[in-house]
């Protein structure tokens, strides 16, 4: 999508497809529900002419020493919220949650190689978790657009 590897871009105006009529395989963090919908609008206007498929990945993090079968009641929350969000999304997007240790290990084991991110922040005065996970995931090298809405 872009040249470089391991890049952060802000607030981009668009997302290049490389090859015309390739699929470009697109993954939208869930941060936080306030959030997402603004991002998935977004995200429909920045694969707008695009041959894309979306995915809006959670990672529920399960703290140790809790058994990942103890968070059941969570998951399943968390499953209905995205499952939710998917279908009021202007565009097609596949849910997708992951249990995790912690939420920077979740998106390491999920994404492929290269992997083209969006994630949504809300702008403040200060570094966010959100724009830490852009940069950590930059750094494992994916393209990152870190979007403020």
């Amino acid at each position: 999508m872009w040249n470089s590897r391991g890049e952060v871009r802000l607030d981009p105006g668009t997302i290049d497809a490389g090859n015309s009529g390739a699929i470009v395989e697109i993954v939208i963090a869930y941060t936080e529900s306030s959030v997402t919908p603004a991002l998935l609008k977004r995200a429909a206007e920045l694969t707008c002419g695009l041959n894309a498929r979306v995915t809006l990945l959670a990672v529920h993090t399960v703290p140790y020493p809790a058994s990942f079968a103890s968070a059941t009641a969570s998951h399943a929350h968390l499953v209905g919220e995205l499952v939710d969000l998917a279908q009021e999304s202007p565009i097609p997007v596949t849910p997708q949650v992951v249990m995790a240790r912690g939420r920077e290990e979740g998106f390491r084991h999920i994404l492929k190689p290269e992997s083209t991110v969006l994630v949504g922040t809300r702008k403040h005065l200060w570094q966010t978790a959100e724009e830490r996970l852009a940069l950590s995931l930059a750094r494992e090298g994916h393209k990152v657009a870190l979007l403020h809405v």
